[in-house]
Order: structure tokens, then sequence, then C-alpha cells
């Protein structure tokens, strides 16, 4: 026996009004459809299909590397979709088929185990995922009689009597690959919008007097998504759920509501996060250090007992013991070594920073080796682009440079190097020695009495 998942993520998704297919569309650092395939995976499945429809080439290409797709090219309801996709799959009589919609992000994927795990023990056509909600308004709702599953009604078919109904149906599935394949030709489009619907086997099964079995979820595993409110609902769940999860794991948050941390992040126990910190994409965060408040980190790897104030990182490795911030920028390529600093108003791309240097405030080091031990001084920048190539400046170990120092790249600076402030370093600085470049300095005596005079003068003309 093999289970084989179907998700179904052919829709345009019109009521979001947006341009970007409704799938594809991010919560913590995943599509919606990245969710559910995370989600179905859990059933460690033979096979997950994704039924592709609108921007079919945008959303296939968006999908984890060896994911199988169908093509619904005219998008004729769900049941349509279910047939497309079964043609291309080979199931044994004694397999599981689970059939997902592409828009339930907080679906759990232990609720789909205790699914197949309910529809295998008791033999049924089908096993449907419902749940019980305060406003099941949108929901199509699910007919029992007698306690028994015998059909559910999609809101736009259902009758007022109908409406009145809590318990809805999720459009999560386990069926009986034979029982499927026989009832799929038998769903009409005689419907308000003309598609086939893939809950009308649940009415075919009953009549037919097939075993139906249903497992209760949560209203989160119910919770389609259709609309940006929707959107940041499930958002503010998962986000709530991750928190808790890496709090369990150790790490503190003095206001977890203010703390945002993609799915693909890794954090350490003894971490500390404070408000509006953002952790994305594929970070790691190490043992004891404290980030925030108010940074954005993308991409990073953060180093032992660092400190990060208000700071953007992307594409950033930082060193044990760093310091950032506040109010530094770290671009792609930027390395920090240990006990480094990058501080206030400092912007470092493609820069490698080695320990215990200091580039402590007001400065724009780019494309720019840094040695050991050495000191960057405020206004300092290296001028990196030529307008049409960039180069490369290197500092040496125990390096001053100092206040306002333009450094023209292709230029070196040797270890002990220094710079005079408010110079231009066009040349190669030798180690050990002092480069000052000014032109020298001017005095006009009596300069504050002859500006005034003249001011004088064009007042009284």
């Amino acid at each position: 026996m093999a289970t084989r998942v179907i998700i179904l993520a052919a829709g345009q998704g019109t009521r979001m009004k947006s341009t970007r297919p409704k799938v594809l569309h991010e919560i913590a650092g995943r599509s919606m459809v990245a969710w559910m395939i995370e989600a179905a995976s859990q059933l460690s499945p033979a096979e997950i299909r994704v039924v592709v429809g609108h921007e079919a080439d945008v959303v296939a290409a968006a999908l984890p590397e060896g994911t199988a797709t169908t093509l619904q090219e005219e998008q004729l309801g769900t049941a349509h979709a279910v047939e497309l996709a079964l043609a291309d799959m080979t199931p044994e009589a004694d397999d599981v088929i689970v059939v997902l919609p592409s828009d339930h992000p907080t679906l759990r994927g232990e609720v789909l185990i205790e699914l197949v795990e309910r529809h295998t023990s008791t033999g049924a056509a089908a096993t449907l995922l419902t749940a019980v909600l305060d406003d099941p308004f949108g929901y199509g709702r699910v007919i029992r009689r007698d306690g028994a599953v015998v059909g559910v009604v999609e809101e736009v078919e259902a009758e007022a009597e109908t409406k009145k109904l809590h318990e809805v149906a999720t459009a999560i599935y386990a069926f009986s690959p034979d029982a499927l394949t026989s009832a799929l030709p038998n769903i009409g489009s005689d419907n308000v919008q003309s598609e086939r619907y893939l809950p009308d086997v649940v009415e075919i099964f009953a009549t037919a007097g097939l075993g139906l079995e249903a497992v209760i979820g949560t209203a989160a595993d119910a919770a389609g998504i259709n609309t940006y409110d929707q959107l940041a609902g499930a958002t503010a769940h998962l986000q709530r759920t991750i928190n808790e999860a890496w709090m369990a794991e150790g790490v503190w948050m003095v206001e977890p509501s203010r703390v945002y941390i993609d799915a693909s992040a890794v954090l350490a126990s003894d971490v500390r996060l404070y408000p509006g910190v953002h952790i994305e994409g594929a970070s790691t965060v190490a043992p004891g250090a404290e980030i925030g408040p108010e940074v954005h980190i993308r991409d990073s790897r953060i180093g032992e007992e660092a400190r990060i104030r208000y700071s953007v990182l992307e594409g950033a490795v930082v060193g044990p013991r760093v310091e950032v911030g506040p109010f530094a920028r770290l671009r792609p390529g930027t390395v920090l070594g240990p006990e480094s600093k990058a501080g206030t108003f400092v912007e470092l791309k493609q820069t490698q920073v080695g320990a215990r240097s200091k580039v402590p405030h007001l400065a724009y080091m780019g494309d720019a080796t840094i040695g050991e031990d050495s000191n960057i001084g405020a206004g300092t920048i290296t001028c990196n682009w030529d307008g049409h190539a960039k180069h490369q400046t290197i500092i040496g170990d125990r390096a001053f440079i100092g206040s306002d120092t333009m450094l023209v790249a292709p230029v070196a600076v040797g270890d002990d190097g220094w710079t005079g402030a408010g110079s231009t370093i066009t040349k190669d600085v030798p180690p050990g020695s002092l480069a000052v470049e000014r032109s020298a300095q001017r005095e006009i005596a009596d300069y504050a009495e002859r500006k005034k005079d003249r001011s004088s003068e064009q007042e009284d003309s």
C-alpha cells in the first residue's frame, strides 16, 4: 500500500486582485502551495502531484525540484482536475489517494496522518476532513443522516436550512482508487458555476452504499485563503506556531507577537530576540546572539554572542561576539570576523572585516578586505566604482584609516599603515607608512570684517 497525493493548484484566485498566482503568495517564507507540499510530505507519500492551470509555467517553476505536475488547460472544476491527475498516475488497488487544495497553509501534517489511518483502518471508499466553525460562510456544508456523512453541499448551492449547518468540508479527502475512478465520470456540471465539483462524489458514494468516514479537524486545518485578510490571519497563526516552537527550544522573546521568523530559519537555544525582528530565508542564529530591536535579517549567518541592533542584513556572515549597528546595513558578501564591529550608519558590501577590526561609524566599505585589529575612521569610503567596473581595496592588519579618507580603488594599505584624516588615497601605502594627501591650508586675514562690509554695501544699494 502506498499513499499518493494530488494537490489542486490550477485556479486563478481572482478575489486577491493580484497578478501573482494565488498559490504563490508567501507566508513565513513559503508559498501557500509549498506549505501544502510540506504537510503532504509528512505522509511519506510515494508521489505528490500538483495540478496546475492558471499561470501554469510560473507555478510549476516555483515548486520544489522534482515535484510532478499535471496541466489542467481548461478549468472545468475540481473533479475534472482530479481525473486529469489520476490519468498521470498508476495507483494500486490498495493505495490511498489523498486530495488537497493548494490554499490551506495552516493544515497540519499530523491531521493528514490521522485521516489516512482512519481511511485504511475502516476500509471506507472516502474519508473526509471536516471542521466545525462558528462562521461557516463560504464553505461546503457536511450533510449527515443518523450521524453518517451522506453529502456535501457547496455554499452557492445550499438552501437556507443547509446554510445553518456548522460542520464544513475542507476539500481534503482520502480515497480508495477504484471507488474514486468509478465515481468521477458520474459527476456533472449542472450547477451555478457549470463546473464539476469533487465534493459531489460524497453523495454518489452514499447513494451507492459505499463506506464514508470523517475526521474532524480544527478551524486552522479548514482555513482556505481567498483574500488578503484571510492571508493575514493565516500568517499570524503560522507565525505564532513558529515562535512558540522556538521558545520551547530555548529562544527568548520579550514580545513574540512582534517577532517574525521564516519557516526556513534555524535558531539555537539562548538566542534573545527583541521586538521588530525579522529573520528570513536561509538564516541561522548561533547561541547567545542578541538581535533587535528592529532588525531585518535575510539569508545570513549570525555567530555566537553577536549583538545586532536597528540594522538590515542580507547575505552576510556575522562572526562570534561581533557588534552591528545601530543603523548599519550589511549587503551580500559581507563577512565580519570574530569581535569585529560595523557601527552606526555603516554600509558594507562584498567586504571582509578581520578579527577585532572596527568600522565604527559613518563609513562605506565596498569590495574591500580589511585585516585584523584595524580601525576605519568616520566618514571613510572606498571609491570602488570607476564608471565601468568595480575594484578592490585591501587594508592590512593593524592599519589606522583616518577620518574622511577616500580610498580610490584599486588601492592597498599595508600592515600597520596609516592615512591622514581628509586624505584621498590613490596610491598604495607601504606597510608601516603614513599617507597624507591635502592641499596647503590658506588663511585670509580679516575675512569676517570684509564680508560684513560687503553685506552692508549690498543693503545700501
